[in-house]
């Protein structure tokens, strides 16, 4: 048995992401590690469980709401690594490549919105 969430491919990306970025934020000096790596580490793993909580509601507009709060989550986490990157925490082609799987990942919470 399995959670409806489970199948989305969404929620399996976001979590293969979330994965990708707590690495990236363990790499972080000491000084910022309970300042942009908390913040980058909570904005992105909220994005699957808000996938999770909404996937969970009977109403679709319900559901909707807590999709849209993953993709703002998404966005959060988008601002933060460009934080990273001007502090030199983060290469350039490391964060180019987390800003694609980023946008990706809101191309498709877009399409589960409009979807419900």
């Amino acid at each position: 048995m399995s959670f409806k969430f489970e199948k989305l491919d969404v929620w399996q990306r976001s979590v293969v992401f979330a994965d990708c970025i707590f690495t990236v934020t363990d790499s972080f000096p000491q000084r910022y590690q309970f300042s942009l790596g908390d913040q980058l580490r909570r904005a992105v793993l909220s994005v699957p469980t808000n996938i999770a909580e909404g996937s969970g509601r009977d109403a679709s507009k319900e559901s909707a709401y807590f999709y849209r709060i993953a993709k703002g989550s998404i966005y959060e986490v988008v601002s933060l690594l460009a934080v990273a990157q001007r502090h030199s925490l983060i290469e350039t082609q490391a964060c180019a490549e987390h800003y694609r799987e980023a946008n990706e990942i809101a191309a498709m919470l877009t399409g589960l919105i409009k979807s419900q």
